[in-house]
């Protein structure tokens, strides 16, 4: 993984968090919903790439709740701060376009990261992954779990979510290829990326399915409420939970037993990128197909033809390194 992960480097990040924000360019952070592990890593390396920069000043906010209504609301304040970029994760891809192309008409640089905006709402799209990857990903993580044959479900954030949806639609490609065949999914649920819904969600299929054997969750809070649901239900080792969550959350977990592995991007470097990018925009670079836009030392972003680039491949967390990055994340 990358020097982000490196303790020092954390340390000094969290104490970055402590100073007041520099003057310059007012760019807004705007995640699904405030109070998320995953998201409050983004935001340390959106802070470290600020310091980098030293005329970039990061505004982090979001709702309460992960809503659309929630997000217009904190646009159209922002809009009014006379911000020079949004940076967003959208709770939906076509509500939020009509304020975000209020925006993009003030001038304000509308882009988005990890969850997309319709192409006519943004700029650009960094995914944290390549989409195709993640489905596959997915799919090898419940493999890994239960083995080649068993039934599966889908433990998703809301049916709105633009990237868990498409990441959906590439595990079921790949689970309609015959060298995956034996693993059946029997359902997708939605738990709005709320613990307590994620969590009534997981104890349904419980109930629904006896003869689950795996819940696979895309959303780092759907993944951590399945397996605490697991472990309450008393399931561990007949139902193992899998799926994109945070180490430090699933730590205890994978101690337990109730998950094996599971995968995640790096978000430190996620936010970092997503700012380097947003501050090169402010300065005058082109989001056009084929451009090339720098993300620092995480690499360069190339955009393909809807403006859309990846920025890495997830990676696999287990008890052998579980304890490690459980540190930083």
């Amino acid at each position: 993984m990358k020097k982000t992960f490196a303790l020092v480097a954390v340390a000094a990040l969290t104490a970055a968090l402590a100073q007041p924000a520099m003057a310059g360019d007012k760019i807004a952070l705007v995640v699904k919903s405030l109070g998320n592990g995953f998201f409050d890593a983004v935001h340390l390396g959106a802070q470290e790439a600020a310091k980098e920069l030293k005329d970039v000043e990061i505004i982090y906010t979001g709702p309460a709740k992960a809503t659309a209504e929630g997000q217009i609301e904190v646009i159209n304040s922002l809009i009014a701060q006379n911000v020079k970029a949004i940076v967003i994760s959208a709770n939906d891809p076509d509500a939020l376009v009509p304020v975000t192309k209020k925006a993009m008409a003030r001038g304000i640089k509308v882009i988005s990261f990890d969850s997309g905006i319709r192409k006519d709402g943004r700029l650009m799209h960094l995914a944290p992954s390549n989409n195709a990857l993640i489905g596959e990903k997915l799919v090898k993580l419940a493999e890994e779990a239960i083995g080649k044959n068993g039934e599966i479900a889908v433990l998703s954030a809301t049916a709105q979510a633009t990237n868990q949806n498409i990441w959906i639609s590439e595990m079921k490609k790949v689970l309609g290829q015959p060298e995956h065949s034996g693993l059946k999914l029997v359902s997708v649920v939605y738990g709005d990326d709320q613990t307590d819904k994620s969590y009534r969600e997981a104890q349904g299929l419980f109930k629904s399915y006896p003869n689950l054997k795996a819940i696979v969750a895309p959303t780092t809070v759907g993944v951590a409420a399945a397996a605490k649901a697991v472990q309450d239900e008393k399931k561990v080792g007949a139902i193992f939970v899998t799926g994109l969550g945070l180490p430090s959350e699933m730590q205890g977990y994978v101690k337990s037993g109730a998950a094996k592995s599971f995968a995640i991007w790096n978000p430190i470097d996620l936010g970092y990128a997503s700012i380097r990018i947003a501050a090169d925009l402010i300065k005058g670079a082109k989001a056009e197909p084929g451009a090339k836009l720098s993300m620092g030392k995480v690499g360069t972003a190339t955009l393909d033809a809807n403006n859309e680039a990846a920025m890495a491949e997830p990676f696999t967390f287990d008890a052998k390194n579980i304890d490690q990055f459980a540190k930083f994340f």
